[in-house]
């Protein structure tokens, strides 16, 4: 018997982004299909049969589409073969399979990308003056740090403020 791998998915216009939980598996096999099908099996960590069959909402370009294995995940960029939304991952309509989720991660609406979200058009930040590391008033945060830190527990005040109202109080008394 088998089971099916947690399985997250997102889009943009022209790819769909599949990444499949499944630590330290063995035996993988990926196969896509320019109809759509995507087939999936590999042995996890606990020497189980994982695998799934899908069938994608649309044709997809298999020759531009790539897999990556790593440790934890296998992820798949797949290529649609004409550029445009889906409105869901599978042909099938109804409720999708439980192991099959969204990747909100990677998510990014079809409004977000004609905007151009995460893509600052080669806008230099380095240029506008919004404070940073490099301000010249950062030894004067650090004081300020460090003196709320000395306070001691009477009243809030630190040596140097004890100090500074003591010499003023000590010249008074030598006054005649």
């Amino acid at each position: 018997m088998s089971r099916h791998p947690i399985t997250k998915w997102a889009q943009r216009s022209d790819r769909v982004f599949l990444t499949i939980e499944l630590p330290d598996a063995q035996d993988v096999k990926l196969n896509l299909k320019p109809e759509g099908h995507f087939n999936f099996s590999a042995k996890g960590s606990d020497d189980l049969r994982y695998e799934f069959d899908i069938e994608l909402f649309d044709a997809v370009n298999v020759e531009e589409s790539k897999a990556a294995i790593a440790p934890r995940t296998i992820c798949y960029l797949i290529k649609k073969a004409k550029s445009g939304w889906w409105p869901r991952l599978l042909k099938q309509e109804g409720k999708p399979p439980v192991f099959l989720k969204v990747d909100w991660d990677k998510w990014q609406d079809e409004d977000d990308e004609d905007a151009g979200f995460n893509d600052f058009g080669g806008m230099d930040f380095s240029k506008l003056d919004i404070g940073g590391a490099d301000d010249d008033d950062i030894g004067d945060d650090e004081d300020d740090v460090v003196e709320s830190a000395n306070k001691d527990e009477e009243g809030g005040k630190t040596e140097e403020s004890k100090e500074e109202e003591a010499a003023p109080a000590a010249a008074e008394e030598v006054k005649p």
